[in-house]
């Protein structure tokens, strides 16, 4: 690939040999007779997704692995870490292995968490090959998998002696609000599950980790104070993009649509939290992407489940963000925070950046496209999205282990009318094509159509496809 801008500005090329990067400089030689000119684009290392809810086994009708992992790549992303709350909920490793069976549908690399319950098995856990323990539920949310405090002590052990991070849901039902349970509007989930009960459940967290040596991970923390507390324990922790970019006040126009857990808070804090994502106190961005129908959806806020989409719009909305003059994200920031970050953080030192020996999991841009994400152009089975009418950037091509898994369509089609498929950086000759979608055509012939290529991911943990007994 020639003259890619990185995300540092620096204009370099950078060449794919097989799934690796085999050089990243200035004027490298053709001698590998495939050469894409990029100029004007800029190239990132594919975003680690390290929190989604792909919900299988168990609720395929809500997503698949299949449906969640070309959402995930047509959107940047090029791992993913999914969570334990499926059914069977993974909490042991026979679900494991479930599991992962199902991840084999996927088209972008992945890794899979286990859950604890009281019925848990943490040896046939962690004999397998487990991203992290965790997300750790601290109060009740969807799967009904929280916990109490002496079961969480004994998960942060069982942590320690493997060798894992525990990822924790940080939530304290003591201080959940009862007086806002007589009301019916959109915002009485955020009045309930309160700003306290998040910042008394980090606490909580960060001191039990101390007590016996665990390194712990706070998932999707929705508030500055539990931020910085989490910062001053040497706890690392990610933010969502919804509430990165969405306060209270969308709620009069989400409506149901804009319950999770934790849930939304007042824009104060929302602006508090952007400042604490720019200026480096928070090391990543994670999606929680949680997909629920419509017709879930379509209830009483005390009905409604909790959860939105995110795995495909969470870097097209950041770099939009980052092409904004006005914001206080640049394109560094984002690379760290989708990739660099949680690279370092889970330990996966094959991902997360644009160097020699790294896993080619690239991702190719046009920050001049800016265009308005819109739910029925996105990939995700659900089929709506929080963020309709945002500006974002979508990539114009994914690859994960130096094979293109996707092309946008209206990036595909080049001056003299060739598809920039056939100009792909990827290697076809093992014959991976384009995926046929069900009606007989290959997407190919459509200009226009987005392009999903035949691969199977990998668990990050342990390339080699066999299980660790």
């Amino acid at each position: 690939m020639r003259n890619a801008t990185l995300a540092d500005g620096r204009q370099r090329d950078v060449r794919v040999r097989g799934e690796t990067i085999a050089e990243v400089g200035r004027g490298l030689s053709d001698k590998d007779g495939r050469t894409v000119d990029v100029s004007g684009k800029r190239l990132f290392p594919g975003m680690i997704d390290a929190h989604v809810h792909f919900r299988q086994p168990g609720y395929p009708h809500k997503e698949t692995w299949a449906s969640g992992s070309r959402a995930a790549a047509a959107g940047g992303v090029t791992c993913v870490v999914d969570q334990p709350n499926t059914d069977p909920p993974t909490v042991d490793g026979t679900a494991f292995d479930r599991k992962s069976e199902f991840a084999a549908d996927s088209v972008v690399d992945w890794g899979i968490n286990g859950g604890v319950t009281a019925d848990w098995d943490p040896e046939s856990l962690v004999s397998r090959r487990l991203f992290a323990l965790g997300e750790v539920f601290l109060a009740d949310s969807t799967g009904d998998m929280g916990i109490g405090r002496d079961l969480f002590e004994r998960a942060l052990t069982a942590a320690t002696d493997a060798g894992v991070t525990v990822t924790v849901h940080a939530e304290d039902a003591d201080y959940f609000n009862e007086d806002a349970t007589v009301r019916d509007d959109a915002d009485a989930w955020s009045a309930y599950r309160t700003a306290e009960a998040e910042r008394r459940a980090v606490r909580r967290a960060c001191e039990a980790a101390g007590q016996v040596g665990a390194r712990i991970h706070v998932a999707h923390a929705s508030t500055p104070e539990g931020i910085d507390i989490a910062a001053d324990a040497g706890v690392t922790t990610e933010v969502t993009p919804h509430h990165l970019l969405l306060s209270r006040r969308d709620l009069r126009e989400l409506g149901t649509y804009g319950r999770m857990n934790p849930p939304l808070r007042r824009e104060k804090r929302r602006r508090e939290l952007y400042e604490r994502v720019a200026d480096g106190t928070v090391d990543m961005i994670a999606t929680d992407h949680a997909p629920h129908t419509k017709a879930e959806k379509d209830a009483s806020i005390w009905d409604a489940p909790s959860g939105v989409p995110g795995v495909e719009t969470a870097l097209p909305l950041l770099l939009a963000e980052a092409a904004d003059p006005d914001t206080a994200l640049g394109y560094e920031r984002v690379r760290d925070l989708t990739a660099t970050n949680p690279a370092a953080v889970f330990d996966i030192p094959q991902k997360g950046a644009i160097e020699p020996g790294r896993d080619a999991d690239l991702v190719l841009v046009d920050t001049t496209e800016t265009t308005e994400i819109r739910a029925d152009e996105r990939h995700t089975d659900c089929g709506w999205t929080p963020f309709e009418g945002f500006d974002a950037v979508f990539p114009e091509w994914t690859m994960v282990r130096g094979t293109t898994v996707f092309e946008r369509g209206e990036a595909r089609s080049a001056p003299d009318g060739s598809s920039s498929a056939e100009r792909s950086p990827a290697d076809r000759s093992s014959g991976r094509g384009p995926r046929d979608d069900g009606d007989g055509m290959e997407p190919r012939d459509d200009p226009d159509r987005d392009v999903f290529y035949d691969h199977a991911g990998e668990n990050v943990r342990d390339a080699d496809g066999e299980l660790v007994e």
